[in-house]
């Protein structure tokens, strides 16, 4: 199976100041990430305003980032969705343009029984070749894959590449690299916060969003950390604290986006219903993302 990449970043989606997307600004941060050592974008996923992206929207920045970046990068699509067929019709379309992987979250809102997130996935999974992350994030969706659901999902499909864990649950996060079926399955970190302490019990990597920002740095602290540099790889990981929970204080994508303007990338506004970026929150953000400037 492909390998997608340890640093992975869930990239921002740019629009113009009409609100509409802009494709061309989509594509130049791509590039930059990819420059700053990203192995790989997550595109259309919720970072990138997934939910509030059309379906033509999401196949145009699919095919368009994945003919700029190459061979040099992973492109895995945001795919997922609460509808099951839906899922199926956007990972097919997503295979088409040329991505790497796509990116299934756990359905959102309807509270999927596990045997309902088997069956879910499964149909997903048969119907493409495409290596496919699962993407648990209760915090969003109000459901939980348990471990011994993602373990069964890998047993029964070949192209589950892995996982990416949010729950910010070291004892899950344990069961699920204890279980899973198949030694290649891939543990990434769905928290920045969390990517440090999930190395110390088997993880291997991060879909970030501070990765925008930091991602040297994020690859200084794992490097460290595999070199059996413990003191360096958490010197780093207390260093980037701040700036992470930062970007964490109000709804994700809304400071990461607003600090990438910062960075001189036309980003635009998120799109409704999230709000704007605060007043104070910006003054606090300014220094702590200052030093990572380019």
């Amino acid at each position: 199976m492909k390998q997608l990449g340890r640093i992975l970043t869930a990239m921002i989606t740019p629009f113009g100041a009409d609100g509409a997307l802009d494709v061309r600004e989509a594509v130049r941060v791509a590039e930059f990430l990819i420059e700053r050592g990203n192995d790989g974008v997550v595109v259309a996923g919720s970072t990138g305003e997934g939910n509030a992206l059309e379906t033509d929207e999401k196949l145009t920045l699919f095919r368009e980032i994945k003919k700029a970046l190459g061979d040099r990068a992973s492109v895995v699509a945001g795919t997922g969705d609460n509808n099951t067929r839906r899922s199926i019709e956007l990972t097919k379309a997503a295979e088409q343009c040329g991505v790497d992987a796509a990116l299934l979250t756990v359905p959102a809102y309807v509270k999927p029984t596990q045997d309902g997130m088997l069956t879910h996935f499964g149909a997903i999974l048969e119907a493409t070749k495409l290596p496919c992350i699962v993407y648990n994030i209760p915090g969003r969706t109000a459901a939980n894959m348990l471990p011994a659901t993602f373990a069964e999902l890998c047993r029964r499909h070949a192209n589950v590449a892995g996982i990416k864990e949010s729950t910010g649950d070291v004892n899950q996060f344990t069961a699920i690299l204890r279980d899973r079926a198949r030694a290649e399955v891939t543990f990434w970190a769905g928290d920045d916060y969390i990517f440090l302490p999930s190395l110390a019990i088997g993880g291997y990597g991060v879909v970030s969003v501070a990765g925008h920002l930091v991602s040297r740095e994020l690859r200084a602290m794992a490097d460290a950390f595999d070199a059996g540099d413990v003191d360096t790889a958490a010197r780093i990981h207390q260093d980037l604290s701040p700036l992470i929970a930062a970007l964490f204080t109000t709804t994700n994508p809304i400071p990461v986006k607003w600090a990438m303007g910062t960075y001189g990338f036309h980003v635009g506004a998120c799109r409704s219903p999230l709000g704007a970026m605060p007043a104070d929150l910006q003054k606090t953000l300014e220094p702590l993302i200052a030093p990572y400037r380019p």
